[in-house]
């Protein structure tokens, strides 16, 4: 099949597209940046470069290239690192799953592409209350810290729209919070916030986590293409569900960190924001069962606890 893979060089793409085209795929990635372009070259696909939030290049990249599916991968994390300002760090990421998501969807209708898949994610976005485990009939959170109301307004309008559509097919998965080599929670910024004891445990430290190693979200999408239902939504995150209080310190230790500190919520309401506490203690996590049992997937790294310490293993391995 052809596929375009729209954010090809994000975390999620330079796992996917390889995979892709080891699959037999005919694969073409975009990126904005032309210097980016040459990456997606390396990894074997056909590149092109497109701003997500321009209908007129997207368009003509989509016609250059005919696709059956397309694959919304775009997201603008690079900069997203002031969390205490959590709708303002999010902000293009969100015009991307609101102004991206159409412009994308329109151009692969134009071409007459069968599928569309989209990156969603799993986590802070369910309601607070109840288990903590949450399947994809549960609520998203109607009631969110304010800091978190525009990104999680931006999410609802992503799977609201994806999984309306029927010509192409739409399918949704909410990724869980990224790990992988220098990616997300074993990032070089996250590793160095560990070090100077600036991730603080935060009251109870009960907020429910759901991790994915990126490996596992590339594999998840590959299966959507073939097995995903219309209209479906599919959590696409480990076996293994963790309280902040498990996953925090166990991460420390293994970057060989000293312990975090303790933070009373109040104390955390006032140094960091509503948002922040709720992170800490109130956000609930995902069950994958859907995914296992409709797209015949299974992260290869069941648990984070594994995967974090393999992964880390790896990057020591590299750097020596």
């Amino acid at each position: 099949m052809r596929i375009f893979v729209a954010g090809a060089t994000g975390a999620i793409g330079r796992e996917l597209v390889p995979l892709l085209i080891s699959k037999g795929h005919e694969v073409t990635g975009s990126t904005r940046s032309a210097v980016k372009a040459e990456i997606i070259r390396r990894m074997g696909a056909q590149a092109v470069v497109a701003d997500g939030l321009d209908y007129v290049a997207t368009a003509r990249a989509m016609r250059s290239t005919k696709p059956d599916v397309v694959i919304d991968e775009m997201t603008d994390l690079g900069g997203a690192t002031d969390l205490r300002h959590f709708d303002r760090a999010f902000a293009t990421t969100n015009r991307l799953r609101t102004e991206g998501t159409d412009i994308l969807l329109a151009a692969a209708r134009e071409v007459g592409a069968k599928r569309f898949i989209a990156q969603s994610y799993c986590g802070w976005t369910f309601g607070r209350g109840g288990a903590a485990v949450k399947t994809e009939s549960d609520p998203l959170d109607e009631n969110p810290p304010r800091e978190f109301r525009n990104t999680l307004e931006a999410i609802r309008y992503l799977e609201r729209t994806v999984t309306a559509s029927s010509a192409p097919i739409g399918i949704v998965l909410r990724y869980g919070s990224f790990y992988g080599e220098n990616t997300g929670v074993l990032s070089p910024v996250m590793i160095d916030q560990l070090h100077k004891r600036r991730m603080p445990l935060v009251g109870d430290g009960g907020g429910y986590w759901s991790f994915i190693h990126v490996a596992d979200a590339a594999a998840a999408t590959v299966a959507a293409i073939d097995r995903g239902r219309p209209g479906s939504v599919y959590n696409i995150v480990d076996d293994d569900p963790a309280a902040v209080r498990d996953w925090l310190p166990l991460l420390a230790a293994l970057v060989s960190a000293k312990p975090p500190r303790h933070l009373p919520a109040w104390i955390g309401r006032l140094l960091a924001g509503e948002h922040m506490v709720a992170m800490m203690t109130e956000v609930r996590s995902g069950s994958n069962e859907k995914a296992k049992r409709e797209l015949g997937w299974r992260p290869a790294h069941p648990s984070w606890r594994d995967g974090f310490a393999q992964v880390l293993r790896q990057s020591a391995r590299s750097a020596a």
